[in-house]
């Protein structure tokens, strides 16, 4: 995974999360960002280092995700 959020993305998160929205626009980088809400619903981790991951570091290693702390 690359750098933490921004404090300002995880304001959006929270914001989003509390919405019941399923992604918010990350207001540094204009990105789509999916809330830990919507990887949590979709059952299993996919392995791609999501920002919001809701599973544990065990479940990211068997999703194929390398370096998962």
């Amino acid at each position: 995974m690359g750098a933490p959020p921004s404090p300002a993305a995880l304001r959006a998160h929270e914001l989003a999360q509390a919405m019941g929205r399923p992604t918010y626009i990350d207001p540094m980088t204009g990105y789509t960002v999916l809330t830990a809400n919507t990887l949590a619903a979709r059952g299993a981790c996919c392995g791609n280092g999501c920002r919001h991951c809701p599973y544990p570091p065990e479940e990211q290693r068997r999703a194929g995700r390398p370096g998962a702390r």
